[in-house]
């Protein structure tokens, strides 16, 4: 199911939401009804995230310049 939601229902539903993306939901973030960022999730099936915590143990996940605030 397509869900769209606006940045400050967003913020308070976080956990709702990120729940119905792990059921396959799409959810779509808004501002002012135009949607701006999409909430989805990785996928474990596929090995995805342990790919990454392998990754991560080899010290190899993001750059320190890719946690920096912008």
């Amino acid at each position: 199911m397509k869900i769209l939601v606006e940045t400050t229902e967003a913020a308070e539903r976080l956990e709702e939401l990120i729940e119905l993306s792990v059921r396959q939901d799409e959810i779509l973030i808004c501002r002012k009804g135009r949607p701006i960022a999409a909430l989805t999730s990785i996928a474990r099936e596929n090995g995805t995230m342990d790919a990454f915590l392998r990754l991560a143990a080899e010290g190899r996940g993001p750059l320190r310049c890719d946690l920096q605030p912008r």
